[in-house]
């Protein structure tokens, strides 16, 4: 027995290692995906990125019925996309153990809401286990298989962005095969859930509610913290952390199993106490169950219920006053995120906003371009949204406006959820321009492996699914392949597509610059011959961190530890100041496209 220091994701892996399971699956997402990328290191497992969150749970709920153990993991919004069979799991039960992780994240690092899935599991009448540290990551994990078995239903693990990516101390043991040994027998009435099954499961699922209920009153990793403060608190996850830092002596009912919750234990527990505050992120979702139980108890009207908690914020809200002396504070300047230098979408946003175009986009790096100076993005919603809300814009306007709208999804994305939205423009007489951004990787998540890039989740070859032959066959009859360093050619591309009245799709092909970045490509940076420049600002223009206007001087230098040569910013000079290996880079073309 050995032990090792693990984030929360790379420790959710190791006790699908350790538990015996046979399946696995997911959709790359911040904070999830490392929970993928390690598991596949383990050889024992099959393991696999779907195409999206509802095809991965769908994988790994298909090998649960075959009577293998199974896990899929998600970041808290793919869960909306998983929906579907989430709640019908609930109902057929499993084979064998079925455990869902969801991860939250607190704050919106890197996401377009602050959803918290702990609802999830309470919509769906299924238990739920919530670790606060790597080490109960691991042992929550195993135990959630276990429950999955007993009481035949799918567990979610709900992490957050802190336990996924923080590291601590965690304890190895060897795998324990699970699992049926033979292929399971035929059982319709439990697995083909029609109305008829469904009613009789129904009563089953509210059974199963009680029946857990009494399960959390007992497990051991409910436990009641006793200490020698007057403070008493109810917590569960990171919470717990946050608040045992500032208030060590306190009593604590500390949560690990959290739906449902153990009603008799919490009773107990603030009986024993004069004033009990429940702290946890996000929705009011133990305090209000505990409210409604007839529990006297404080929450949210002293904890917000808004962000990501911290320690600071636990002491100010509890003490009501800010103690500044007491501590040093530092203030670090924020980094505004950016487009990577030499990132493929750059140029794309660069001639769309020279050629007044809007655009609806889509969730991915490229949502970046709603950031100045681009600032060329008018609307995000989700994953894929970037195709079908701009053929309800353009009906809504009888496509008035079609020739200054494109949409905008990535390679992954496209296969995500992008290709049914080209299905219904197409089908529905749409007119409409679509972006596929295809840069070979899931960039924003990590650079992971999608169908468009020819390799699986553990580097291997597999079969490159062609957006180009997707498109055609959904029925685009227009689709236009380019460079989208090339600006020349990309500004008649997007001026064709605009002109047509029909649908038409533009895929820019060039890999992330991380790829080459992280196989220690050697590029050549660019120089600018401050003699001819003028100082425009041109060149400044497409947000390139690899550049820098000297006000003093009044001209721009480039960065020359952050360029990749890559010559979008060149290409917009007037006066062809930029050189590259010492030769002077002229683009008289594109000079007579923007009007110079």
């Amino acid at each position: 027995m050995s032990k090792e220091m693990m984030s929360g994701n790379e420790a959710i892996a190791r006790a699908a290692y350790e538990a015996g399971v046979k399946v696995a699956a997911a959709y790359p997402g911040t904070p999830s995906s490392e929970i993928m990328e390690n598991v596949a290191k383990y050889d024992e497992i099959f393991s696999q990125w779907g195409p999206n969150e509802k095809v991965a749970f769908e994988v790994a709920l298909g090998a649960a019925f075959a009577g293998k153990r199974a896990i899929c993991a998600m970041k808290h919004v793919g869960l909306n996309v998983a929906a579907d069979p989430f709640f019908t799991a609930s109902y057929s039960g499993v084979e064998a153990g079925f455990v869902i992780v969801s991860a939250d994240e607190p704050g919106m690092h890197s996401s377009q809401n602050e959803q918290d899935n702990r609802n999830y599991a309470k919509f769906a009448k299924i238990p739920m286990l919530e670790p606060s540290d790597s080490q109960e990551a691991k042992d929550f994990t195993k135990l959630a298989f276990d429950i999955s078995k007993k009481f035949d239903t799918p567990v979610m693990m709900r992490v957050t962005t802190r336990i996924c990516h923080s590291k601590s101390m965690v304890e190895l043991k060897e795998r324990k095969e699970a699992g049926l040994n033979e292929f399971p027998k035929k059982n319709t009435k439990k697995y083909v859930v029609i109305p008829a099954h469904a009613r009789i499961k129904r009563v089953m699922v509210e059974q199963r509610l009680k029946d857990l209920a009494e399960y959390a009153e007992n497990t051991d990793i409910n436990k009641i913290e006793e200490g020698t403060g007057e403070l008493a608190f109810i917590t569960s996850g990171i919470s717990h952390n946050y608040v045992k830092e500032v208030y060590p002596d306190a009593h604590f009912l500390k949560l690990g199993f959290t739906y449902p919750l153990p009603m008799k234990m919490i009773r107990k527990f603030v009986d024993q106490h004069k004033k009990v505050i429940v702290v946890e992120e996000l929705d009011p979702f133990m305090e209000d169950q505990i409210k409604v139980a007839g529990i006297n108890v404080h929450g949210m009207d002293i904890i917000t219920n808004i962000g990501e908690l911290n320690s600071d914020i636990i002491r100010n809200s509890i003490e009501k006053t800010k103690d500044e002396g007491t501590e040093i504070r530092v203030s670090i300047p924020v980094r505004p995120p950016a487009l990577c230098p030499g990132c493929p979408h750059r140029g794309v946003f660069t001639i769309l906003r020279e050629q007044g175009v809007r655009v609806m986009g889509d969730i991915g790096c490229y949502t970046l371009g709603v950031l100045p100076p681009l600032d060329n993005l008018d609307w995000c919603v989700c994953m894929g949204a970037g195709v079908s809300m701009v053929q309800g814009l353009e009906k809504a306007w009888d496509d008035k406006y079609a020739d200054k709208i494109v949409g905008m999804v990535g390679d992954s994305t496209f296969f995500h959820s992008g290709i049914t939205g080209l299905v219904d423009m197409v089908y529905n007489h749409g007119i409409g321009t679509i972006f596929v951004l295809d840069n070979s990787t899931t960039a924003m998540t990590g650079t992971q492996e999608n169908p468009a890039t020819g390799k699986d989740i553990k580097g291997n070859p597999a079969t490159r699914v062609d957006i180009r032959k997707v498109c055609e066959a959904v029925g685009i009859k227009e689709i236009y392949d380019v460079d989208p360093q090339d600006l020349d050619a990309l500004g008649e591309v997007v001026a064709k597509a605009l002109a047509s009245k029909n649908p038409t799709v533009i895929i820019t092909h060039r890999e992330c610059i991380l790829l080459p970045l992280r196989n220690k490509v050697k590029f050549t940076p660019l120089k600018i011959d401050t003699e001819k420049c003028i100082g425009c600002k041109s060149c400044v223009s497409v947000g390139c961190p690899a550049l820098a206007y000297d006000k003093k001087l009044r001209k721009t230098r480039v960065l020359q530890e952050l360029c990749v040569g890559c010559e979008v910013c060149s290409r917009m000079c007037p006066k062809s100041a930029f050189t590259k290996n010492g030769e002077p880079l002229v683009y008289e073309k594109r000079h007579k496209i923007r009007g110079k």
